[in-house]
Order: C-alpha cells, then sequence, then structure tokens
C-alpha cells in the first residue's frame, strides 16, 4: 500500500470491518454500503473501483451492479479519479459560494 494513488486506503472507515463484511450479497449490501456513509475517502475509493474496474464487493459506497451499469452509462470516461474530483470541487465550491450569500 505504498504507492500514491493507494495512500486513501489508509484513512478508510472500512479498515475497522472484516473485508467479508464488503463482500457480501443481498440485503447485507445495504448494511455493507452505510460503512462508507461519512467516509472521508469515498470519492477515491469509488474513482480506484471504477479506474480499475474492480468487479467484486462494496467500493465508495456502491455495489459491484451500481457499478457496472455507472460504467455502462458513461463509458467514455478515461479517469473516474479526475471526473470525480472535478465534480467535487464544484460541489464545494458552489456550497461556499451558497454559504457567503446567505
Amino acid at each position: 500500500m505504498g504507492s500514491v494513488e493507494d495512500r486513501w486506503m489508509r484513512s478508510a472507515l472500512c479498515r475497522t470491518v472484516q473485508a467479508d463484511d464488503l463482500f457480501v450479497e443481498g440485503a447485507a449490501q445495504n448494511r455493507a454500503k452505510a460503512v462508507c456513509t461519512g467516509c472521508p475517502v469515498r470519492t477515491e475509493c469509488l474513482a480506484y473501483a471504477l479506474d480499475h474496474r474492480v468487479e467484486h464487493g462494496i467500493w465508495g459506497g456502491m455495489t459491484e451492479r451500481e457499478r457496472r451499469a455507472l460504467l455502462k452509462r458513461r463509458p467514455t470516461v478515461r479517469s473516474w479519479g479526475q471526473l470525480l474530483e472535478a465534480a467535487r470541487r464544484q460541489r464545494d465550491g458552489a456550497a461556499a459560494t451558497e454559504r457567503r450569500s446567505a
């Protein structure tokens, strides 16, 4: 886990749960996805799974089925990391503007 792109893994909330709890099926997936709620590196985790086409488990709050559907809807995306980071910056900027105008 020493590479630059994987450093985010050290901050993931899921490090505190058993790995098997994140590789589940059915209704248990909703419990597994709840682990991602409030995770400070959720975006990085999801981008990693999408960029590396990870087929199993909950990553970034999404199931494998949800990730496959997203990849199918957006087949031209080359870097999910860049796309999601740009979306986060835009969202954060809009929120800051809204706070200033309130």
